[in-house]
């Protein structure tokens, strides 16, 4: 009868009332959130509902559709894979789409980076640069056992991805089952050295393997940035201990901090690369771990179990590798680079007409990123960040604030008037009493 029941449901209901019979959503409690928004179409910066309301996509779709919706060329890449190979397994396979994007990869990405591996999202790639680290040095008998992760990072959900995350209400649940971690305080410029201190005591304390960042700015904390020179200062001490540097540049990757990838930034480069979102432009799933030769030539051997074990089913699928390989052609194209800098150049010009604000608590920007933070004493999950949501989705804005922090990450063909709408939303918060 409860099945009958549902299938009533499904036929005479709206999308949203469907969804909520059989669908658990990502990053959300039912209980408080009781309704989801059906999008049926999207195209360029916007989306549209299934009443025809549109709405700018401020954030590229947790920064992935970087060149706006369902872009001419990247449709064509697919359609045309999809007549020639879909899907093949790629353990003991090889195919065109998947040699040309790596061969592409290493052109662009950090020096000595040499050898990529095939995996489906953000947190495997990440997982899979975690595996590595670990692996390496037990390939080598060395006695190394602990990660080191900079306070209030953020590199994914699965359990090597969250034990190096520093955000407990992702992880509450799962602490007691983590990696041994520790964390090391971010450099801001004014606590370099201190931080240097720190690191040095945790190298005498524990056998470290690996340290992995997000490069200049992290995400999930609240797009909170910190000082490249310490950064720099952080890796070349680790390089100099034998740690493997992993720079996690799932979201900055591809154009996000200004360059190409944020790691171009820094002086000292990192052993590891975890690349996912804006490398498919969102059209498909896709992730990339790339390393330099040293770390994989640690898993080359007659040994068997030296290899490194680790598989999905989608690895190096065609259709992603294809879309790919004209995302980053995509990237590269003067078109897109112009839009970028006529992007930086705006938020700039943005950053200076507001920073004064009596209800602004700081406001920061680096690259095609602007984050502001609200003048408010508030928890990271109040219902002020639900009345924020819903403010913008009410100006036709889709934005995900995280407490009293407002940020934006157009999609870089997002046009003036649209990021005119943005601007002048943002500035009807500040004059909101909350």
């Amino acid at each position: 009868m409860q099945k009958t029941s549902e299938a009533h449901i499904n036929q005479h209901s709206s999308l949203s009332e469907r969804d909520k019979h059989v669908i658990w959503h990502p990053l959300t409690q039912h209980k408080t959130q009781q309704s989801t928004l059906p999008i049926v179409k999207a195209k360029g910066c916007t989306l549209f509902d299934e009443n025809g309301k549109v709405y700018i996509d401020a954030i590229s779709s947790w920064y992935t559709a970087v060149y706006g919706h369902c872009h001419k060329k990247l449709v064509e890449a697919v359609q045309k894979q999809s007549a020639e190979l879909d899907q093949i397994i790629f353990s003991g396979f090889t195919h065109k789409p998947a040699v040309e994007l790596a061969e592409k990869l290493i052109s662009i990405l950090p020096e000595k980076i040499s050898k990529v591996f095939y995996n489906d999202n953000g947190s495997t790639a990440t997982e899979i640069g975690i595996k590595m680290a670990l692996q390496y040095h037990h390939n080598l008998s060395h006695d190394k056992d602990t990660l080191i992760a900079f306070e209030e990072g953020f590199h994914g959900d699965t359990f090597g991805a969250m034990s190096v995350s520093g955000l407990s209400v992702y992880n509450g649940a799962f602490e007691d089952h983590f990696l041994k971690v520790v964390r090391l305080k971010k450099p801001n410029g004014q606590n370099n050295d201190d931080v240097l201190r720190q690191l040095k005591e945790i190298l005498i304390h524990h056998k470290v393997a690996g340290f992995i960042y997000e490069p200049l700015i992290q995400g999930a904390a609240g797009m909170k940035t910190y000082d490249k020179d310490g950064l720099n200062e952080v890796l070349k001490l680790c390089k100099h201990h034998q740690i493997i540097c992993i720079a996690d540049e799932v979201m900055t990757g591809f154009g996000k901090t200004g360059t190409c990838f944020a790691s171009q930034q820094i002086e000292t480069q990192p052993d590891v690369i975890c690349l996912s979102k804006a490398l498919t432009a969102g059209i498909l799933p896709m992730g990339v771990t790339a390393c330099q030769e040293f770390i994989y030539d640690a898993f080359y051997d007659d040994d068997v179990a030296k290899g490194l074990f680790h598989a999905h089913t989608y690895s190096g699928n065609p259709l992603a590798c294809a879309v790919a390989l004209e995302a980053v052609n995509l990237y590269e194209s003067s078109e897109i680079q112009q839009q970028i800098q006529h992007l930086i150049e705006a938020h700039q010009g943005f950053k200076s007409k507001i920073e004064q604000h009596s209800n602004l608590k700081s406001v920061r920007h680096i690259g095609v990123i602007l984050a502001l933070d609200l003048d408010l004493n508030i928890e990271r999950y109040s219902n002020v960040r639900d009345r924020l949501y819903q403010f913008f989705m009410t100006k036709g804005i889709y934005l995900r604030p995280l407490g009293n922090t407002i940020y934006i990450v157009p999609p870089y063909v997002i046009s003036r008037e649209e990021l005119s709408q943005v601007y002048k939303a943002l500035e009807e918060v500040l004059e909101l009493n909350f």
